[in-house]
């Protein structure tokens, strides 16, 4: 299914419930009074991330969210039936923003999580709340107030372990299909990956992590330029980025200054992606023999000035994808490990007002 990842939705909490105007009338009963009820409350509109859903898809079909209104009171001192609450599904990794003021309203980032978006209105009250010493016979009542409505604009970025980005044609696809299950379309031609793919790499028993392939990158995508900038947001999330780039290009560009254009495009995008862990993959390295290979990987290596890891791989020919899912997983590990010493560091800490 084609990847839908943002979409603008209306949600309209249910209208309050109108309070009664009503008085008992009973035999042997003169002077009953007032005894209308109040209305019931209206429903509210919830979103609910759901961990079956991984696209957005079904918002371009409905757009309007509507929840029910609450009854009007009756008499006797009844109260009107509250309107029931809506509950729309949404993928986990769910960016919630209000249009109106572009306001974050909140991320839902686990199964089950929910978050209110629109307060039904309140019911109206009847007239037995009316009733004093010098009013025993109230004909007022309240109507119920509106329900909230919102545009709603909801943002999908991907919840992945890893993310994978370069130039078109470097070999995204191809890595992907050589460690994961994912299929996405390989061919040789540019932008064959039209929208993000998503694969689990399983490395052992009860290890494995999640890999994001999104469209290739070009100089000008953070601007907008090719296919690339619309997905950008959703290596936002991962923990590590893998750089992937051609050892020799086949179009006699230079690799070194292709790994600085994407860098460029990263950084105009969002400066805290340089902060990421990422690594270098110099890929196609089935293309050159073993010691033109070595060569060309420490001159790209010597013209960036490269520290951070980096790994010569083939993924057409699985050379090296092996060795690099392994410390991947690694390098996961320790971060996780690392994060919950910190939680239970933090919780043994004293707070100190």
């Amino acid at each position: 299914m084609k990847l839908v990842d943002e979409v603008e939705i209306i949600v309209t909490a249910g209208k309050g419930g109108n309070g009664c105007v009503a008085f008992r009338r009973e035999k042997f009963i003169p002077l009953g009074g007032p005894n209308g009820g109040d209305g019931g409350n209206g429903g509210s509109v919830w979103l609910e991330a759901d961990e079956n859903l991984n696209t957005l898809v079904d918002f371009r079909h409905q757009k309007m969210f509507r929840a029910q209104r609450g009854e009007n009171g009756l008499g006797s001192q009844m109260y009107g039936k509250a309107g029931d609450d809506l509950a729309i599904r949404v993928p986990v990794g769910t960016v919630v923003t209000n249009v109106a003021t572009d306001e974050v309203i909140g991320d839902l980032t686990s199964h089950g999580q929910r978050l209110l978006v629109a307060q039904g209105g309140n019911g109206g009250l009847g007239n037995m709340h009316f009733k004093s010493s010098i009013n025993r016979s109230p004909r007022q009542s309240t109507p119920g107030t509106s329900g909230e409505e919102r545009d709603l604009r909801l943002e999908l970025k991907l919840l992945a372990d890893v993310g994978l980005l370069g130039f078109p044609n470097a070999g995204k696809s191809t890595l992907i299909r050589a460690v994961s299950a994912a299929t996405p379309k390989v061919a040789d031609y540019p932008f064959t990956t039209l929208y993000p793919n998503l694969g689990v790499v399983s490395v052992e028993p009860h290890k494995s992590f999640v890999i994001a392939d999104i469209p290739g990158l070009i100089e000008g995508a953070a601007d907008g330029a090719g296919l690339g900038a619309l997905f950008l947001r959703h290596i936002q999330r991962t923990r590590l980025l893998l750089h992937l780039v051609e050892i020799e290009p086949l179009d006699g560009g230079d690799a070194a200054e292709q790994v600085r254009a994407i860098e460029h495009e990263l950084a105009k995008f969002d400066a805290g992606l340089m902060e990421k862990p990422r690594w270098l993959l110099l890929n196609k390295a089935d293309l050159l023999t073993h010691e033109d290979a070595q060569e060309q990987a420490r001159k790209v290596i010597g013209d960036l000035g490269w520290t951070a890891p980096w790994f010569i791989v083939s993924g057409l020919a699985h050379e090296g994808t092996r060795e690099v899912m392994l410390k991947i997983q690694a390098f996961l590990d320790e971060l996780r490990r690392e994060e919950l010493e910190q939680a239970q560091n933090d919780a043994t800490t004293p707070h100190v007002p």
